[in-house]
C-alpha cells in the first residue's frame, strides 16, 4: 500500500525551530550607540540652561533700560532740558562718570552720593528735590540696582545737542558663551577668553 504525497508530508516530523541569543558583542555595539545618543542629549541640556541664562540676562538689561527711559520721561524738567544737551555719562559698576557736558548733573551727583539710598531723599513731598538732582537720584538708585542683576555691567547715556533733546541709554555686561560643538567652545575661548559682552542699545526722547 503506498501513501500519497499528502500524507507523507502529514506524517514527517516538523524541524525544531532554532533559537539564538545575542552576542557580546551585538549587546556592546547596542551599548555603545545608546550612550552616544545620552550624551548628546547631555549636551542639548546643557546648551538650553545656558541658553536660558543668556535670555534671562538680556531680559533684564531691556527691563532695566526701560526703567531709566520712565525715570527720563517723568524728570523732563532736567532730561528735556539744556544741561543734558551735549551730555555723554559713563557708568561703572555703581560709579558714574560725567565725560562730557552735564555740568549741573555732575555737581549733584558728587552732592547725592553719600545720601544713596538712605531716606527721605528726593521722596519727600513736601520739600521735593530739584530736578537736577531728581536725575542723579535716579541715577544712583538706578546703577546700584543695575549692578546688582548684570554681571561685569558698564552703561553709557549719551545725549545729542539739538532740541528736542534725545538720548541713548547703552548697557553692556558679560555672559558665558553658548557653544554647540568643541570647536566652536575653543574658537570662542581663544577670542573672548569663553565670555562674551552684548550691547543694549535704547534711544529715548524724554
Amino acid at each position: 500500500m503506498h501513501l500519497n504525497d499528502s500524507s507523507a508530508r502529514r506524517r514527517r516530523p516538523a524541524p525544531k525551530a532554532i533559537s539564538r541569543g545575542f552576542s557580546l558583542v551585538e549587546v556592546m555595539i547596542a551599548l555603545i550607540v545608546v550612550s552616544l545618543g545620552l550624551l548628546g542629549v547631555a549636551k542639548l541640556e546643557a546648551v538650553s540652561y545656558s541658553s536660558t541664562s543668556v535670555a534671562n540676562k538680556r531680559s533684564l538689561a531691556a527691563f532695566e533700560a526701560a526703567s531709566l527711559a520712565a525715570a527720563m520721561h517723568v524728570n523732563r524738567g532736567y532730561w528735556a532740558n539744556t544741561d543734558p544737551a551735549g551730555a555723554n555719562i559713563a557708568l561703572q559698576g555703581t560709579a558714574f562718570t560725567v565725560v562730557s557736558g552735564a555740568a549741573n548733573l555732575a555737581l549733584s551727583l558728587g552732592a547725592v552720593v553719600p545720601a544713596i539710598p538712605g531716606p527721605g531723599t528726593c521722596t519727600n513731598l513736601v520739600a521735593p528735590c530739584a530736578v537736577t538732582d531728581l536725575a542723579a537720584y535716579d541715577l544712583l538708585n538706578w546703577a546700584t540696582d543695575l549692578n546688582a542683576k548684570l554681571p561685569n555691567d558698564t552703561a553709557t547715556i549719551s545725549c545729542g545737542a539739538l532740541t528736542p533733546i534725545s538720548c541713548t541709554i547703552q548697557i553692556s555686561w558679560t555672559e558665558s558663551s553658548v557653544a554647540t560643538t568643541s570647536a566652536e567652545a575653543t574658537q570662542q575661548a581663544a577670542a573672548t577668553g569663553a565670555f562674551e559682552v552684548p550691547t543694549y542699545v535704547l534711544y529715548v526722547q524724554p
